[in-house]
C-alpha cells in the first residue's frame, strides 16, 4: 500500500482489462519516472479519445464521424454482414484481407451470469439493416466460447424465418479463445471454411 494519489493511480490502472496488481504498480512507476511531457501527452490521448471517439450509426464500429471508414467504402458489398461481438474482432479479421463485405458489432455477447441478455445488444439494429433486403448472407463471426455460442445459436434462431444465408467461422479457432489472439492463418481458414448454421 502507497500514500494517497500514488495508492489512487494504481487502483485506477488495475481497473484496466488484464491488468493486475503487479502491473499496475509498474505502470504507476514507470509513469512516475517518465518525463513530465509524455505523461501529459499520455493524458491529453486519453481526453481526447473520450471527447472524440463515437461509434458508426450503422455497424456499431469504433469512429471518429459517425459512420466509419468501413461503412463509407463504396467498394464494400451490402450482400454480406458479418456479425462480431466487439470493434477489436473487426481489425482481427481485416487483418487477413478476405472479406470485402459490411459489419456489425454487437457491442458483446450473451451472458445470464454477467446479466447480459439479447436486449442488451445491437440485435434490433442489426434485424433494420437486414430489413431492407440487400442482405442475402449473415456470418457470425464471433468468440468461439460460451457465450459467443450461446449469442450465435440465438442469432441463428432468430434470422431462421428470413430468407438469408447463416454461416459461422469454421474450425480452426481454439474453444474459449478469442478472435483478436488468432494469427492470420487460422483466422483466414476459418473465414473461408464457415458453414451453415
Amino acid at each position: 500500500m502507497y500514500e494517497g494519489i500514488v495508492q489512487d493511480l494504481i487502483d485506477e490502472l488495475g481497473k484496466l482489462p488484464g491488468i493486475g496488481p503487479k502491473s499496475a504498480q509498474r505502470i504507476a512507476f514507470h509513469l512516475l519516472d517518465a518525463d513530465e511531457s509524455d505523461v501529459r501527452r499520455l493524458a491529453e490521448v486519453l481526453v481526447t479519445v473520450k471527447e472524440t471517439v463515437t461509434f458508426c450509426e450503422t455497424c456499431g464500429n469504433v469512429s471518429a464521424e459517425t459512420t466509419c471508414r468501413i461503412c463509407a467504402d463504396p467498394r464494400r458489398t451490402d450482400e454480406v454482414i458479418c456479425v462480431v461481438e466487439e470493434s477489436k474482432d473487426i481489425v482481427a479479421i481485416e487483418r487477413i484481407r478476405e472479406f470485402k463485405g459490411r459489419y456489425h458489432v454487437l457491442g458483446g455477447a450473451i451472458d445470464p451470469i454477467g446479466g447480459v441478455g439479447p436486449n442488451d445488444l445491437r440485435i434490433t439494429e442489426l434485424m433494420t439493416r437486414l430489413g431492407t433486403g440487400e442482405t442475402q448472407e449473415v456470418i457470425l463471426a464471433l468468440d468461439p466460447n460460451i457465450e459467443g455460442e450461446a449469442t450465435s445459436a440465438y442469432l441463428s434462431r432468430l434470422l431462421s424465418s428470413l430468407e438469408i444465408s447463416v454461416t459461422r467461422l469454421a474450425s480452426g479457432l481454439p474453444v474459449g479463445g478469442d478472435l483478436d489472439y488468432a494469427d492470420e492463418m487460422t483466422l483466414g481458414r476459418a473465414f473461408l471454411g464457415r458453414r451453415s448454421v
